[in-house]
Formats: structure tokens, C-alpha cells, sequence
């Protein structure tokens, strides 16, 4: 008789969704924080914010939340692939709706993509049930904390704002659009009032907090700097001659350099390829995983320079990570001139993770140096400084034991201070200090499926 209660009592709470419930057990009631989050991008799709996200989510929980998560279908990487409309696991459920991909390559398509799921974001907010207790945007894509501030206006729900890049910043350095549009100045604005109302603001680097408490003093004080972070337990150094990504792509017996990510107007690929042009008679390989605005142009100039010592692979699923980033000797970072504090690399974590040495190409002024030479895991270098790099990498070729110092070193730092356990406990200090605890609704403890979306 509890049995049926409990399913009556679920059926009654998931009666507002589409499609039928499958093999889930109920768990016991207990006193949640509701927490919502917004984001375009979530697994599978291969965007790495959204694969954070779902750790991110799912280590909240630990922390009395119940997550809810609406999001599109899989489309970073352009992929057909769907996933389930709907989904509910342990104290998590999410939502995905359609995902718009006119021009996906333009950056005016991405724009407009952008805006219809912020659109569709509005309207499933409009539901009672879907709000929760606190509301986390992020900037995937850039317009999404406008819409944080409007549900705040509308119905007083608290939000917290995660920047993963500052826009129109961003937008003004790529050319994009000129820096006294009045576009820009509009978005200035509307910036400034979204961080005003917001019960917090989330960044990922100490210049990102630079550049937004520069344009709006009056919010230093709840600005957070959080970093993102990996899991060295799931990333785990390996040597190469026991890696099957390795031995599959025949970079077991050479010096291997490997880029993984995206391959995007925001990073410096063109000082990478220079090197590997200084490069291509010694018996070292460079890896690019990925794709991104750049990447053709990048095929292109390899081909041009006839170089033989560069490999391209696609995005790679998240169980084949732990792989590919320990298949290197070294791996690399870059942001491009003009780009400091307004993007923040994520791909950094997961390479200390891997224990290996990191190169980092980057502007003088960049929180990239500090971390690198606080951690003791690798060097910097300056845009264009391909004389630099490839001399930096053939130190570490004909130099294995530095290699592997760097390598340890770098895990280290990341086991001290970028674990998903440590950020999580900061995420949650953000979160749980503005939000207003409310009776939770009941998910079942195992994963379901519903409604199979095309």
C-alpha cells in the first residue's frame, strides 16, 4: 500500500510532463533547496560546459539541492544525435528542448540560436513547477542572464549568474561588431543591471572579475571567483605504451604535443602551427582534438606549409578523455591577444589531471602565468612566441625526467585546489546562501527515459 501511495504521489507530481514513466523507485521525502539551472549545452552533446555542468549538478546534490536542468539537444559539435526529451535520476531531472541549428557555423546563426533557446528557456520558466527555489544562468549562450534578471522582475525568483565569457567583450575583440554600436552600449547596460539584481556572479578567473568590477564598482562584493575543475580520480596519468588511444593514432614511440578543444576565433592556433613548422624535421607530433571556427583555416595553412608532423582528430566522447589527454608528452592552452578576462580555458583541469606539462600561450598580463608557475606544471608564452614554444618543446623531448616532474607537480596542484569536491562547496555557498528552502518534490533514484525527442 506505501508502494502505490508513492507512486501516486509521483504520478501526481509528474503529471504536467509528456510521456510515460518507466522502472523508477521513490525516494524519502526530505527538505531540498530546488535549484534550476539554465544552460543551451549538456550532455551528450560535446560541449565541455555542459559536461561540467552535469558533474557540477550532480555533486550538488550531496548538498540537499534538487537539480533541475533545462537545456537543448545535442548541437555543439553539430552532431544528428538526439537525446531522451526528459529524464529523472537520484534528486536531478532534466529537460532538453529542440535545438535550432540555422548557420551553425556563422556566427550570426549561432546568435540566433542562441536567442530561440532563451526563447523556449522563457517559456518553460513560465511554469510554476520548473523554477524552483533559485535560478543558476549561464552565459551558454551569452543573452541567457537577461533572462534571469526578467524572472527575478516578474516573480522574484533569486539568480545567480555563471559567466563563462563577457559579452559583448567578447563580441567587440572578434570584431563582431564595433565597439561603440550602439548595440554594445545597450548590452552594457542591461549587463549592468543583471549583475546589480543578481544574488551572485559566478566567473572563472581573477581578470574576469577584473574587467566586470571595472565596468560596474558597485558589485565587487558578490562577484565569486570559481574555477572549473576535473576529477583525478576519472583522469588518470598513464603511460603511453598501455593507452589504446595512443597506440591507435601511433603516438607511442614519438614526442607528442596535443591541443584538445575547441579550435575557436578566442584561441591562438596560429602560434601552434608556426611551431610545428619550426618543428617538422625532428620526430615530434602534434595532435589537434576538436573543432571550432579555426580549424580549416588551421588544415589549410598545415597543407600550404606542407608539414607532415600534424594530426586532426574529431571531438572526442567524455569516457574517451581520460585517454586522449594522457596519449601526449605535452599538452597546450592558448587565448588569444585582446581575449584576457573575457574567456577562461577549461581544457586547463584536465590536462594537470592527466600529469602531464603544460604550455600556455597566452597574453603577459594573463592569471594563466601565475597559475602555471605557482603550480611549477609547465611555461608560458607569448602570442607569436613560436620560437619560445618550440624550443620549450624540445627541452622536454630530449628531457623526459622534467617532464615527468612537471607532469606530478601539476596533479598536485590540481588535487589541492581544483577537485569537483572543493568547487562544489563553493558553488554551493553561492547558491544556497540565496536560496529560499522550499518542500521538495519527489524524483525517483533511478534513471528514466521519457519521450524519445527527434
Amino acid at each position: 500500500m506505501g508502494i502505490l501511495q508513492g507512486e501516486h504521489k509521483l504520478y501526481q507530481f509528474l503529471t504536467h510532463r509528456r510521456g510515460a514513466i518507466r522502472n523508477g523507485n521513490i525516494p524519502k521525502q526530505q527538505h531540498s533547496v530546488k535549484l534550476s539551472i539554465i544552460t543551451q549545452f549538456y550532455p551528450p552533446d560535446y560541449a565541455a560546459t555542459g559536461q561540467l555542468i552535469e558533474e557540477l549538478a550532480s555533486q550538488l546534490r550531496h548538498y540537499g539541492m534538487y537539480v533541475h536542468i533545462f537545456t537543448g539537444q545535442p548541437g555543439y559539435a553539430f552532431q544528428k544525435e538526439s537525446a531522451p526529451s526528459e529524464e529523472y535520476k537520484d534528486m536531478m531531472s532534466i529537460r532538453r528542448s529542440r535545438t535550432s541549428r540555422l548557420w551553425p557555423k556563422r556566427i550570426r546563426g549561432k546568435a540566433v540560436n542562441g536567442l530561440l533557446f532563451c526563447v523556449r528557456s522563457a517559456v518553460h520558466l513560465l511554469k510554476t513547477s520548473w523554477r524552483g527555489d533559485v535560478l543558476l544562468v549561464t552565459t551558454a549562450p551569452p543573452f541567457l542572464p537577461i533572462l534571469g534578471y526578467l524572472i527575478n522582475l516578474w516573480f522574484g525568483l533569486p539568480y545567480v549568474c555563471l559567466l563563462y565569457d563577457l559579452y559583448p567583450d567578447v563580441a567587440v575583440e572578434l570584431q563582431v561588431v564595433p565597439v561603440h554600436h550602439w548595440l554594445v552600449r545597450l548590452w552594457d547596460v542591461i549587463n549592468q543591471q543583471i549583475w546589480k539584481n543578481a544574488q551572485g556572479v559566478i566567473v572563472l578567473s581573477p581578470s574576469m572579475k577584473q574587467r566586470i568590477v571595472a565596468k560596474c564598482p558597485e558589485v565587487a562584493d558578490k562577484v565569486a571567483v570559481i574555477h572549473s575543475w576535473a576529477d583525478p580520480d576519472i583522469i588518470v596519468p598513464m603511460p603511453k605504451q598501455e593507452n589504446w588511444f595512443a597506440q591507435k593514432y601511433k603516438l607511442v614511440d614519438q614526442f607528442t604535443v596535443l591541443y584538445s578543444g575547441n579550435i575557436g576565433r578566442c584561441h591562438d592556433m596560429e602560434t601552434i602551427v608556426e611551431a610545428a613548422e619550426l618543428l617538422q624535421n625532428e620526430p615530434i607530433q602534434f595532435v589537434f582534438i576538436g573543432d571550432g571556427a579555426k580549424r580549416q583555416a588551421c588544415e589549410d595553412r598545415i597543407a600550404e606549409l606542407g608539414l607532415t608532423n600534424c594530426l586532426f582528430l574529431p571531438y572526442q566522447h567524455k569516457e574517451n578523455l581520460p585517454y586522449s589527454l594522457t596519449a601526449c608528452d605535452l599538452s597546450l592552452v592558448t587565448v588569444s591577444p585582446g581575449m584576457e578576462g573575457l574567456v577562461a580555458p577549461s581544457k586547463l583541469y584536465g590536462i594537470l589531471a592527466a600529469g602531464r606539462p603544460v604550455g600556455v600561450i597566452c597574453e603577459e598580463r594573463s592569471y594563466l602565468r601565475q597559475l602555471v608557475e605557482e603550480a611549477k606544471c609547465g611555461a608560458s608564452f607569448r602570442n607569436n612566441d613560436a620560437t619560445g614554444l618550440a624550443n620549450f618543446i624540445r627541452r622536454l623531448a630530449s628531457d623526459s625526467q622534467l617532464a615527468d616532474l612537471m607532469g606530478k607537480a601539476g596533479r598536485s596542484y590540481l588535487k589541492s585546489n581544483f577537485t569537483l569536491d572543493i568547487i562544489a562547496q563553493k558553488y554551493s555557498e553561492v547558491l544556497l546562501g540565496k536560496a529560499i528552502v522550499t518542500e521538495p518534490e519527489p524524483t525517483p533514484q533511478t534513471p528514466i527515459v521519457v519521450n524519445q525527442a527527434h
